[in-house]
């Protein structure tokens, strides 16, 4: 990357250029690709000289767009982070409102999603455009020179124009990184030549085969056959002389059913899965999978989750981001981005028996019940706090009264009346406790004498 200080957006409306706009399109090649492509394609990409990943990104576009299950999983991690609630908080942690409107906009949830993918593809360029409304522009991924930190105006150019002179430019991801996408490619490709296997099985013996013998001097009775087969549908027909010797090996006494390319195609998702989620049983279920089994696959993911979130907030919370966001005009000085505090009523009801458990033999501070479960503090806490003060003593001298005991009792009285009662109870506990010991002993010795030979025996 350059070590050169990046231009920010000018204060000025008027946008000097919008880098896509001098690029050389060029489509995404779809043409058939194997192993091999995919090995030069790392190659390509991985070269200390010139690096050029152009090959290596069509082959990533390719296998999302077409594997929906590659797509899915891919849509599962990054839905998840951008749908948690998130929020800008100043100095005092107190809501921004003016920010409420930047972070439910199109654009910052745009924004999101391509720092979320550079997770998928290594990297994501954008350009902010100057003016009033906060917006970019996606710089594609095969124009930008990564290790060398520029733009190049054709995929395939060796040098371009440093990312640090062009205003508003701002790169996300490691240099180097060539993604997760990386590592679902061998099996992506795999997948596909093995649906290729599961639609020509199907072609081929999905409908049931007529086969027709005739004698193979009669050439009458032959093409007599061969039209009554063409009238009689489409199904596979072969016509065999008698004379001759056929024998058809299917391999139905090892995959009559297809089975086997359906478990290379599912072993192929479960990979992906795994390399993309952590897992396999939170999208698909194996014939081995139980409660507990998919409810630790959920714990794995839930630590990639957070780990996608820790870096979104990362990036968000940026200087340059925040720069760009001050140019824009919001009033970000001193706050910083993060994420509301998701209610996990399972996780809760837990923690609350044991914090109610807690509270009877150690202070709590009521910061922690409104920081733990959510709870806003209200503004008038203290005035709020001295109200219940009041009721709960009020409710505590309402029960004197109906019990009994008259206002006029000192504090000094109440404990001694309290100590006297507990030695009271001392005492009853002494005494019932020496009566059964008393109890227990002649019960001993009745059992004692009763064996004893008595008079006349």
């Amino acid at each position: 990357m350059s070590k050169k200080t990046r231009k920010p957006i000018p204060a000025v409306a008027k946008q000097p250029g919008i880098v896509i706009n001098d690029f050389t399109q060029v489509a995404p090649d779809r043409s058939r690709k194997d192993i091999k492509a995919l090995r030069q394609a790392i190659e390509a990409a991985e070269t200390p000289i010139m690096p050029n990943r152009a090959d290596l990104y069509d082959l990533y576009h390719d296998n999302i767009t077409i594997d929906g299950h590659l797509a899915g999983i891919l849509d599962k991690r990054r839905d998840t982070v951008r749908n948690k609630a998130l929020q800008f908080v100043n100095a005092e942690g107190r809501v921004v409102d003016e920010m409420t409107a930047l972070i439910d906009s199109e654009e910052f949830y745009r924004l999101c999603g391509l720092i979320i993918d550079s997770v998928f593809w290594g990297i994501s360029g954008v350009q902010f455009i100057a003016g009033d409304k906060f917006d970019f522009v996606e710089i594609p991924r095969k124009h930008i020179l990564a290790e060398r930190g520029e733009i190049c105006r054709n995929i395939y150019d060796c040098h371009g124009v440093p990312i640090a002179d062009i205003p508003g430019a701002w790169l996300i991801g490691q240099p180097h990184d060539l993604g997760r996408l990386l590592t679902c490619m061998l099996y992506a490709i795999y997948k596909r030549g093995g649906l290729g296997d599961l639609a020509q099985y199907v072609e081929i013996f999905g409908q049931p085969v007529r086969i027709i013998h005739y004698d193979a001097y009669d050439t009458k009775t032959r093409d007599e056959l061969r039209k009554m087969a063409q009238q009689a549908g489409s199904s596979l027909v072969m016509m065999i002389p008698k004379q001759a010797q056929f024998e058809m090996l299917d391999g139905k006494s090892s995959n009559g059913n297809g089975e086997l390319q359906r478990t290379f195609i599912s072993t192929c998702n479960e990979e992906m899965s795994i390399a993309i989620l952590g897992n396999s049983e939170t999208t698909t279920s194996s014939s081995s999978s139980g409660y507990a089994q998919a409810k630790e696959h959920g714990k794995q993911q839930q630590e990639i989750i957070k780990a996608d979130m820790k870096l979104l907030l990362n990036t968000l919370n940026s200087d340059y981001f925040l720069g760009i966001l001050a140019l824009y005009g919001y009033p970000v000085e001193g706050g910083h981005f993060s994420f509301e505090q998701e209610v996990d009523l399972t996780a809760l009801t837990q923690r609350i028996n044991i914090d109610i458990q807690l509270a009877d033999r150690i202070p709590i501070d009521d910061d922690y019940w409104y920081n733990t479960y959510g709870i806003p503090k209200p503004d008038n806490y203290d005035e709020l706090k001295a109200q219940l003060e009041e009721q709960k003593q009020a409710a505590l001298e309402a029960l004197r009264r109906s019990s009994g005991v008259s206002n006029d009792h000192s504090e000094d009285e109440t404990q001694q009346e309290q100590q006297e009662n507990a030695q009271q109870r001392k005492e009853n506990n002494r005494t019932r406790n020496a009566a059964n010991k008393a109890k227990n002993l002649a019960d001993m010795l009745q059992g004692f004498f009763g064996i004893a030979p008595q008079e006349g025996a």
